[in-house]
């Protein structure tokens, strides 16, 4: 009752500090929107003969469109955070490519940090359409002062790579780092029990050990192998260094000082970067006195028109492009979660929607609730029973990710794609050792054996966890199935290469888990095909993003709630030991998003993550 009217009020309160400030704008608002209105009819940003695109590496990339307190952090904390969809990149490449304006390309990968979430089948991607540019007689110039592995990967296909005379390049191979709480867990008395099934099904690894399985060392070693290997071969390609040589300089060097990295091929020049704003204002025809050369930037570039270059399309058939971008949760989900309910109703509306032809599921999700991952699986299996629908995997698409693509038409996914980890788990905590070391105990009155059996007041008995354990087999006995229909396998084939084993998109297609390599672009291609529509489409994107006035009053309310102390978030400089720390966090972020009802869940590894 008092978490009620704490929420109540701090909502009460939100509400009213809303209409206060935006009653107090409200003729500067109404200028605005004037302003807005007038120039609705310009035709964009002006882009000059002979510009230089300006593709800034730091640039924030998700698949989505950003969340309504994202959209309101950026636009009122005066924060300069440049971020756009991955679609809207590839698009604005491809604009690019045809612009006979635009000559060239600057990979800026100078203000690159350690900490950025793209992942490298969303890299491939970027990659690929920026080698069409180059294809197309675009000259692509990279720029950086420390080249980590991620931004190389991008860059390398550049027909000039130039290192800050004090830079570095890191070439140390990839690792991942798991972070283990059981031992925590255990010194303060939370007492953890696990059902599972799948011998490699390791997201409950770090709630039970302090070390990883065998097992789970085992995949991990693999996947890191496979997409360790991508990496070698696609840089050895652009750079024309044997893949072994690059082997080498990862066991003996790691990371290479300016000299060394253009003598062993991996940068072309050494500058700085006036030098290198002086040579761009020679090939851009830059005037002398301009302070630098002749530009515009990605985010720019996005907002010109690409109607007369073959972009832009206007159709009346239409092929919904739905991103299940986060953690599947159980009910609507909040930004950035793949809500069972939420989605489901997508799908239904699409489905009823004459003027979608085709579907794409882009998924970019680790899994999460096997009920909302059902419910969300049911609609899509409806929906393609009308129209088709085709899937396109990101960065990583496993367990529920993978649960959700089981009935479509065709699967697509890059080599580096993060998928499979068919497994489910089930996890039941107590707080017995915690509570009577601190004088609490609890006694039971019931009426029968089992009347009790969700309590958190002690662990579960051998009959309990029995119980448990035929509810995660059944739901196992389910996955399997699905994906035994879905991708027309026989069920010995997918219970040997399931057992909750993550694998790399490569694998994934040798196994007959996934269709094709290929990205969202090929997806939406052979979605258009499938739908019989030739070139005569458009995209349509969901989930919508919120509306202005649900952005600002929904901001408005979580900055009371804040100040009240009902949710704080940790915000720390990037240094490796808070990283350490916000681990820790991330891992208790998603124990709280684990609201399955029956406590079974198809996930990957907790923040699984690759460095």
């Amino acid at each position: 009752m008092r978490n009620f009217l704490k929420q109540t009020f701090a909502s009460l309160i939100g509400s009213l500090l809303g209409l206060i400030i935006f009653s107090s704008v409200g003729t500067f608002g109404l200028l605005l929107l004037i302003i807005a209105a007038s120039s609705s009819k310009n035709v964009g940003p002006e882009v000059k003969d002979k510009s230089m695109l300006v593709f800034d590496l730091s640039m924030k990339i998700t698949d989505g469109e950003p969340s309504a307190n994202e959209v309101f952090q950026s636009t009122f904390s005066g924060a300069d955070e440049q971020r756009m969809t991955l679609r809207k990149v590839i698009e604005t490449l491809e604009k690019a490519q045809r612009d006979p304006r635009i000559v060239g390309i600057y990979l800026d990968a100078s203000h690159t940090t350690a900490s950025s979430n793209i992942g490298y089948a969303s890299l491939k991607e970027i990659r690929q359409a920026l080698e069409k540019c180059r294809a197309a007689g675009k000259k692509i110039i990279a720029y950086g002062g420390n080249w980590g592995e991620r931004e190389y990967y991008l860059s390398s296909m550049a027909d000039t790579i130039v290192l800050n005379p004090l830079g570095l390049v890191e070439v140390n191979g990839m690792s991942s780092q798991p972070i283990f709480l059981a031992g925590a867990l255990q010194k303060y008395g939370i007492g953890v029990q696990i059902v599972r099934v799948g011998k490699f099904k390791g997201a409950v690894e770090t709630l039970t050990l302090t070390k990883l399985s065998p097992e789970n060392r085992e995949q991990t070693q693999k996947l890191l192998d496979d997409m360790w290997g991508d990496w070698r071969t696609t840089v050895s390609t652009s750079r024309k260094i044997d893949a072994q040589k690059l082997q080498a300089i990862a066991d003996t060097q790691g990371v290479l000082e300016a000299p060394n990295a253009q003598t062993t091929g991996l940068v072309d020049q050494v500058a700085y970067v006036d030098q290198v704003v002086t040579n761009l204002k020679q090939f851009t025809a830059t005037g002398k006195n301009e302070k630098t050369f002749r530009q515009i930037n990605l985010s720019e570039y996005a907002q010109v028109p690409g109607k007369s270059l073959g972009v832009e399309r206007e159709s009346k058939n239409q092929i919904a492009v739905v991103y299940a971008e986060g953690e599947i949760v159980d009910g609507r989900g909040e930004d950035g979660e793949v809500g069972g309910d939420r989605f489901a109703k997508i799908f239904n509306k699409i489905r009823q929607d004459n003027d979608i032809k085709s579907v794409v599921l882009r998924i970019n999700s680790p899994g999460g609730s096997v009920t909302a991952s059902e419910t969300i699986q049911r609609e899509i299996k409806l929906t393609r029973q009308v129209k088709p629908v085709v899937v396109s995997m990101g960065d990583v698409a496993a367990s529920g990710g993978y649960w959700i693509a089981t009935d479509s038409n065709r699967i697509f996914a890059q080599a580096n794609t993060i998928t499979g980890s068919i497994g489910v788990f089930g996890v039941l905590v107590n707080g017995q050792k915690l509570a009577n070391d601190n004088g609490i105990t609890w006694d039971s009155v019931k009426t029968a054996e089992f009347a009790d059996l969700q309590t958190a007041s002690r662990p579960k008995s051998t009959q309990e966890i029995a119980l448990y354990q035929r509810s995660v087999n059944r739901v196992y006995n389910l996955f399997l199935n699905k994906v035994s229909q879905g991708r027309k396998l026989p069920e010995q084939k997918v219970a040997e290469i399931a057992q909750g084993r993550i694998w790399s998109g490569v694998a994934a297609k040798q196994l007959g888990l996934v269709d094709e390599i290929g990205g969202l672009d090929t997806a939406i291609a052979y979605a258009a095909k499938q739908a019989n529509l030739g070139e005569d489409w458009k995209i349509k994107e969901y989930p919508r993003t919120s509306t202005f006035g649900e952005r600002f009053f929904g901001r408005a309310t979580e900055e009371v709630e804040n100040a009240l102390g009902i949710e704080k978030e940790l915000k720390s400089p990037n240094n490796p030991l808070v990283a350490e720390f916000q681990k820790m966090q991330q891992e208790i972020a998603t124990l709280q998003k684990m609201n399955d009802p029956q406590g079974v869940y198809a996930r990957l590894p907790f923040n699984f993550k690759i460095e």
